[in-house]
């Protein structure tokens, strides 16, 4: 009887949300879809660490700055930052207006208190990794005893981050934003560290994003409510549903006038983009890719460079782009992503006859490779397997799923594997960790060419400087090949019908402008 009670309640509260809204004026609602669940309303006690959490997360709190898809960035918690200390730390003056949603004013000694809770051993914070590049943290992100803990409220509304290595303001961001929040540590006095993740509060939490808390059906449907003080500007609707449906569900929804928006960034794929159209959709297609293709290669057993060289030269990466992305990418002859800060002037032609030629060179004897795929990608697997037997190359396909061919490839068990990624708009995003002891996942036998390059663009604040050593990199990966980059590939995003100012292709890094947001 109590449960029926609660959830007549909660209806009733969802029609008073939808029907009235400030003042009594009528309520704009935004229907919002998503295809899979929050696991939870505390940032940090994530078990799975999804893309949906953190994107629901990102309204309810703050974050430092604001990540568009290029890897520009704006202010968001904070207003401005500099590096300092040589590199090894940045400096970020906090917005004075940010406020929680209980009206206390957000500062420095906010955000210091909550990388300290977060980092104290006895707290069991699921997300603790995040804080593994601060001075002072080892490498699961606990604060180690006796050391300083790189987080430091300088003054009210100073944040100083120290790290391990040098680190500019952009990469930090770029990496880490998505899982930096603040919370409301006033709330949290007099709590033991260890039971800070029982506290009811992240049930009804408070923080101090665009959006707060209303009410919560756990994995079916949260209502957030407009913060009409946030810092950045009131978002121009009143309540915020969030339902969750059937990924096959959101488009037909969207065209039916039951949804207004869907995450990620309203994603199409080519094939219902048609129907998108012919339901009443605008389409748009997103200017950054938001994925890259490679094969992976293993360089302990296809030894020689003159080899990995020829593969590259054999495959057609404009066809295989073509049979995955249907003309929504590019073929590329780096890892560096497209309308990103760094740029290259390296390129991409095929020269079945070089291969050959590079073949010869490298005393290649007619072995036969192993190409592992997922079952998705077997009829890409075909066709590198047609294209290389062009330059002579055997190869044989072998369908696993996911983990069985990253688990293979770092075992060894197989020559080459094609894979992708979620591309980044930093010029490390790929190479960074997969060139080092912990995660040699192509084999290389000597990584200090690489490790050692990497080291000094990390080092490096930006500019000419930086691109020169971008280009090293990318011209000893080029002549190397430990793997071959194949394409970039673009979205679609089904552009809402109601709301407007969205900025879609910048949700892939878990962030929504929804203060910006508003109902046409």
């Amino acid at each position: 009887m109590k449960k029926l009670t609660a959830l007549f309640l909660s209806l009733a509260l969802l029609l008073t949300l939808a029907a009235c809204g400030p003042e009594g004026k009528a309520a704009d609602v935004v229907r919002y879809g998503m295809s899979n669940a929050w696991d939870t309303l505390m940032p940090y006690n994530s078990p799975s660490g999804s893309n949906y959490t953190r994107i629901v997360c990102d309204k309810i709190y703050d974050r430092l700055a604001y990540v568009h898809a290029d890897g520009s960035l704006d202010p968001r918690g904070a207003a401005s930052w500099e590096s300092a200390d040589d590199g090894m730390a940045v400096v970020f003056h906090l917005d004075e207006k940010a406020a929680f949603h209980d009206g206390t004013a957000v500062t420095a000694e906010h955000w210091a208190d909550t990388i300290a809770l977060m980092t104290n051993p006895d707290c069991p914070a699921l997300g603790r990794s995040v804080f593994n590049v601060l001075a002072g943290t080892d490498d699961n992100g606990a604060a180690i005893q006796g050391e300083a803990l790189g987080a430091e409220a300088v003054d009210e509304y100073t944040l100083k981050l120290t790290f391990k290595t040098p680190t500019t303001p952009e990469d930090f961001l770029l990496d880490r934003n998505r899982e930096f929040y603040v919370l409301p540590t006033h709330l949290l006095d007099g709590t033991a560290p260890s039971e800070v993740m029982d506290l009811e509060l992240w049930e009804a939490p408070v923080g101090s994003g665009p959006l707060k808390f209303v009410e919560e059906i756990p994995g079916s449907q949260l209502t957030l409510q407009a913060n009409p003080d946030y810092h950045l500007g009131r978002p121009g609707f009143d309540t915020l549903v969030i339902t969750v449906m059937d990924k096959s569900n959101l488009l037909p929804s969207l065209m039916a006038g039951d949804l207004d928006y869907y995450a990620f960034g309203g994603n199409l794929s080519v094939e219902s983009a048609e129907t998108a159209r012919k339901g009443g959709i605008e389409v748009l297609e997103g200017t950054v890719p938001n994925s890259f293709y490679e094969l992976m290669l293993n360089n302990q057993t296809i030894s020689s460079s003159a080899i990995r060289r020829a593969i590259d030269l054999a495959l057609d990466k404009d066809a295989l782009c073509l049979h995955t992305a249907q003309g929504l990418g590019e073929p590329t002859a780096t890892d560096l992503t497209p309308g990103t800060e760094y740029t290259s002037s390296l390129t991409w032609n095929r020269d079945v006859e070089g291969a050959k030629a590079l073949l010869a060179e490298g005393g290649y004897d007619g072995s036969t490779y192993t190409l592992a795929c997922t079952s998705n990608r077997s009829g890409l697997a075909a066709l590198m397997q047609q294209q290389l037997a062009e330059a002579d190359i055997t190869v044989t396909i072998e369908t696993v799923d996911s983990a069985t061919l990253f688990s293979g490839m770092a075992d060894g068990k197989y020559d080459m594997a094609i894979a992708s990624h979620t591309p980044g708009a930093l010029p490390l995003w790929f190479t960074e960790s997969r060139f080092s002891e912990g995660n040699n996942i192509f084999h290389v036998s000597d990584l200090s060419p690489y490790t050692a390059l990497i080291a000094q663009i990390k080092a490096t604040s930006g500019g000419a400087e930086r691109q020169a050593l971008v280009d090293q990199l990318q011209e000893l990966l080029a002549q190397e090949r430990p793997f071959i980059p194949l394409w970039f590939g673009r979205t679609l995003h089904a552009q809402s019908p109601t709301v407007d100012n969205i900025d879609y292709p910048s949700s892939s890094f878990s962030n929504e402008n929804v203060w910006e947001w508003t109902l046409k």
